[in-house]
Formats: structure tokens, sequence, C-alpha cells
């Protein structure tokens, strides 16, 4: 692929940033303003999707909890954030699963801010903007051995999406 195809997939990822635990709202959201929300985030990526249907879905399914007369709390967006970016590569139940393993071991913000700093890290590695992955976080356990290979996973996935989604735009315009 040519250096131009590449800087143009690259260019979205270089200023793309999750909002951090503190920089999620905190007042409740409805179910219509979180699915604007975060589809706001992901809009650079142009490749991450969720929708109202997906997140009652995941609500149903006990992926996430329940939201508290109709409104979602920061722990309850930061899930779902999390939960459109890994649903491309990991079925909802392990999903359930990777949830549980990090209740007896990190905090929500915690975890959270890791699977941002680390999401970021690696788009940027596999986009080529560095050439090699930084380390994140002070310690280095099964859990987030486990986080950072779902994140290599989704990334490339997103990547080779992305560059489907360039190649059929650009032959759309010829």
């Amino acid at each position: 692929m040519n250096t131009n195809f590449q800087q143009q997939l690259a260019q979205p990822i270089k200023t793309f940033k999750l909002p951090r635990f503190n920089e999620i709202p905190t007042m409740g959201l409805y179910l219509e303003q979180v699915t604007k929300y975060i589809s706001d985030i992901f809009q650079p990526l142009q490749v991450v999707n969720i929708t109202s249907s997906m997140i009652s879905n995941y609500v149903k399914q006990g992926i996430v909890s329940a939201p508290i007369k109709k409104q979602y709390s920061r722990d309850l967006i930061a899930h779902l954030i999390y939960v459109a970016v890994i649903k491309n590569v990991i079925s909802l139940e392990d999903i359930k699963v990777m949830f549980d393993v990090k209740e007896g071991v990190y905090t929500n913000e915690t975890a959270y801010n890791y699977f941002c700093e680390e999401f970021e890290n690696v788009l940027q590695y596999v986009y080529s903007i560095k050439t090699s992955l930084d380390k994140v976080g002070v310690e280095h356990s099964n859990e987030k051995l486990m986080l950072r290979n779902a994140i290599v996973t989704v990334a490339h996935k997103i990547y080779l999406d992305n560059c489907f989604l360039t190649i059929k735009n650009w032959k759309n315009q010829k």
C-alpha cells in the first residue's frame, strides 16, 4: 500500500482519545443520550458502533448492570465503551467473564483508564504512527495480559476494516 493510503488511514488515529473515567458525564444519561455519546466518541474510527437495541440487549444478558431510573451512570457508560470496542473480537459471554475477573482486582476507574491508555497505545502502533508499544501501567498481571491481547486483536480488526472501507470509497469515487 502506498504512503498516501497509510497516511489517510492513520490521520484520525493521531488525535483519537477515549474520555478518561473522570471525563465521562457524572449525571445519569438516558439510553438515547448514551448511544449518541458513545457513537460520537468512536466516529473517527468509522467501524466501531453501538445502538440503543445493542445496549438494551447487553443489559438483558447481564453484560452490564441495569440503569437506575433509566439513567446510565458513569460506571455503566465506561463498561459500554469497553463493550463497544471488545465485542468485535470477543463473545459477550467472554466479555462477562473478563468483567468478573476484573472485579476482584481493579476498581472500575483503574481498569477503564488502563483500557483507554492501552487502546490508544495499540491503535497508534497498529496504524504505524509509532514504532513500538509503550509500557502501560505499573504492574504486570494475567488480567492485563488478557486485556492487552484483546486490544491488539481488536486494533488489527479496526485497521483492516478501515483499509477495506477506504479501498471501497476510493473505488466508488472513480
